[in-house]
């Protein structure tokens, strides 16, 4: 499973970086055009509410798990990338950490 969650880590890093780099291109970076588009219409503020309920309910579980990876490498990742890389990361990491 350790392969399977490295690279769906790398994939989840890659594909929202297609999307936001395209993005990117055509508004330019700024945060604020950002939120805009996030929440231009209910589906894309419903995607968005999901991903940021998601991201909590996994850093709560990151924290609950004193034996686990420390959290802070991974809400780096889920701030800066994106859940779709954070949580494989994590899981890859938790996986390497009890095989060794």
């Amino acid at each position: 499973m350790k392969t399977v969650y490295l690279v769906l880590a790398i994939t989840g890093a890659v594909v929202p970086f297609v999307f936001f780099s395209s993005f990117v291109d055509v508004h330019g970076f700024g945060f604020n055009a950002f939120m805009a588009a996030v929440f231009e219409n209910d589906a894309a503020a419903g995607v968005f509410a999901d991903l940021q309920l998601s991201s909590f309910v996994f850093w709560l579980y990151m924290f609950s798990r004193p034996a686990a990876p420390k959290p802070w490498l991974f809400i780096a990742i889920n701030l800066l990338i994106g859940l779709s890389c954070a949580l494989p990361a994590y899981l890859y990491a938790d996986a390497r950490s009890r095989s060794i």
